[in-house]
């Protein structure tokens, strides 16, 4: 099921209506569904280069909008509708162990603008939905969605626009395993800082 989906977004890019699915796919990807925007954006931007930033914007606004549904969903439905959604995508056990071992909404921002708005890890819906669930301030919520989807597509815009076509195989198999090393290190540091601040 995974492959199809994940056809059917690559298809999407070759059509007219490219932007509209790309806004579409970055707002559901950010509270209910699975295959990342990154798989529509990353054909768009290679093929209209001069493009990328616009897409890069759309992007953003539309994964900040879905990833708002998303807190939503966590905040005022999360029996009846996020946890169908999590269990679905094989995901609530994950959700779970995240729910278990976030306690406040410092580690929330970690989770947001560094491993999961940058690196998908982990899933940006998972995220979204924890936030609702722990009751995290929507304002501070929006402003760290912002930030960090923003710095990941406008990041993939200015680097398929600078290398093209060579870096792309890297931005689909590389990019999220070296943020994924920085934000473990980042989060070490805050780990450590807020040990040793008290």
């Amino acid at each position: 099921m995974l492959r199809r989906l994940y056809d059917w977004t690559m298809s999407l890019a070759a059509r007219k209506s490219a932007e509209v699915w790309l806004a579409v796919i970055a707002f559901v990807e950010s509270s209910v569904f699975l295959v990342p925007a990154d798989v529509l954006f990353l054909p768009m931007a290679l093929s209209k280069p001069e493009r990328s930033y616009r897409y890069a914007v759309i992007a953003t606004i539309a994964s900040v909008l879905g990833g708002i549904a998303g807190w939503a969903l966590g905040y005022y439905a999360y029996e009846t509708v996020a946890r169908p959604v999590l269990e679905f995508y094989g995901k609530f056990e994950d959700f779970e162990q995240w729910r278990n071992t976030i306690h406040g909404e410092w580690e929330i921002l970690l989770l947001l603008l560094v491993t999961s708005g940058l690196a998908h890890l982990p899933p940006i819906k998972v995220v979204t939905i924890l936030a609702g669930v722990i009751n995290m301030n929507l304002g501070v919520f929006i402003i760290s969605a912002i930030v960090a989807r923003g710095a990941r597509f406008l990041l993939l815009a200015w680097l398929l626009r600078r290398y093209g076509e060579p870096i792309r195989h890297f931005v689909e198999k590389r990019l999220g395993q070296i943020v994924g090393i920085g934000a473990a290190a980042l989060i070490s540091l805050a780990i450590a800082y807020k040990l040793f601040a008290h």
